[in-house]
């Protein structure tokens, strides 16, 4: 009896380390589901794998095993690639903590279907729409500033406006491994998935930044701002559109400011990194705007908000009695 064959599924990926510490990481997307459960392999101080097309799942922990002997990365894709009978339906990026990067297309994988190698990183994708997808992701990521996680997210959404998968979107992920930055020192410093979602980029971009806020420190602690004057009377005003804050707006971090924004942290799950109540980090400060400017714009259509009302708290009314409602005319007709 013939067995099923491996389901085939269009993806593009970059595998990518930064030689200065040894942080290795993978980015993916597919038009398949839970594709960050089957292409993405990485270890800190030792390299990153992707495995796609007829994707051979044991080529992440083998690849694995054979950089941290010390073989470079064009090594272990040959070594990979020559013992495996179905490697002309397989595609198979590796880059070596090192920087040393390698990438193997196999003659079967559907088109377009091919890869970019460039220092210290190798972007791979198959049934794509064309060329321009790879080239997009790799001069992303050589001209994006910021760490490895930036820099492969930047490749990802350059990938996708170039078309991506031809088949669509489903699926995407982020790994990154980094020696004993994770979370109780481990080594898995960015694991956030998207299994099925009609924009995972956009998604996944979205869990991150909230994996971000609340677990890493990527930030200059010399860029805490102090809780003072116009920052102390910003977050006051954004609490108290949010509805944590409801005395008046004074532009000190008195009592009850401290309280309420202690309140806020902990049930944002910020405690890990705000862990200073007279100071804010900017990306947290950049999310209690954001949360609050899109609080205003939901009331807005729901009920005024005037400044009378947000001192004295969420959800107040005007004084003077309940707001008009707006009723609709029925025609004789209707009913």
């Amino acid at each position: 009896m013939d067995l099923m064959p491996s389901p085939r599924f269009g993806t593009f990926s970059i595998v990518a380390c930064d030689p200065e510490d040894g942080t290795c990481g993978v980015a993916v997307q597919s038009k398949f589901i839970s594709v960050g459960a089957v292409v993405p392999w990485a270890e800190a101080k030792v390299g990153a794998v992707a495995t796609q097309a007829a994707s051979n799942p044991a080529w992440g922990p083998e690849g694995l095993a054979l950089l941290k002997k010390g073989l470079g990365a064009k090594e272990v894709v040959r070594r990979l690639v020559e013992g495996d009978p179905g490697r002309d339906a397989r595609q198979l990026g590796v880059v070596d903590a090192h920087g040393e990067a390698a990438a193997f297309t196999g003659p079967k994988c559907m088109d377009w279907a091919g890869q970019v190698v460039g220092d210290g990183f190798a972007c791979q994708g198959n049934i794509l729409f064309g060329p321009t997808v790879v080239k997009a992701m790799a001069r992303a990521y050589e001209t994006t500033g910021g760490d490895i996680a930036d820099r492969l997210l930047s490749a990802l959404f350059a990938g996708q406006r170039e078309g991506g998968d031809r088949r669509g979107q489903q699926s995407a992920a982020l790994l990154v491994s980094k020696k004993a930055a994770g979370y109780g020192e481990s080594d898995r410093w960015i694991d956030v998935r998207v299994d099925d979602h009609a924009s995972p980029i956009e998604e996944l971009r979205r869990i991150f930044r909230l994996y971000d806020l609340t677990l890493l420190n990527r930030e200059d602690p010399k860029s805490l701002l102090p809780l003072v004057g116009e920052v102390a009377l910003g977050v006051q005003h954004d609490l108290g559109v949010l509805g944590y804050y409801t005395g008046r707006l004074n532009g000190h971090w008195d009592a009850p400011s401290r309280a309420a924004f202690v309140r806020f942290v902990g049930e944002h799950n910020f405690e890990n990194k705000q862990t200073n109540p007279e100071a804010i980090w900017p990306t947290v400060l950049a999310y209690l705007k954001e949360r609050s400017d899109a609080e205003v714009a939901r009331r807005t259509h729901t009920a005024p908000i005037v400044p009378d009302a947000l001192s004295r708290g969420p959800g107040a009314q005007p004084k003077g009695g309940e707001p008009s409602a707006r009723r609709s005319k029925r025609s004789p007709a209707s009913k």
